[in-house]
């Protein structure tokens, strides 16, 4: 039987999930913060304000929906990758990725 050593897909999708996923509550944190600010109605008020503020707002969602659909994509892709392969899949797989 060959010997099995840990994925190296594997090992980068865990490293981009524990990168990417406190980048992402940032960006939420950052975009949210102003949409707050801007409601509390000392910043600006008015017609157009109110168009801003649904602007804002839309901006504000898209950016946690997309932040959002990028970890459930890490995190199945995750799922689907075996812990461990053999050692000339882990090479093959460093080729293919261009890994180090």
């Amino acid at each position: 039987m060959p010997a099995m050593v840990n994925n190296p897909l594997h090992e980068v999708l865990q490293h981009a999930i524990r990168t990417i996923g406190p980048m992402i509550e940032q960006i939420d944190t950052d975009v949210d913060r102003p949409r707050r600010m801007f409601r509390t109605g000392k910043v600006w008020t008015g017609p157009t304000a109110k168009q801003f503020d649904a602007q804002l707002s839309g901006f504000s969602a898209r950016a946690r929906t997309a932040g959002q659909a990028i970890m459930d994509e890490l995190r199945q892709a995750l799922s689907r990758t075996p812990s461990e392969v053999t050692e000339e899949e882990a090479a093959s797989i460093k080729r293919k990725y261009g890994l180090g």
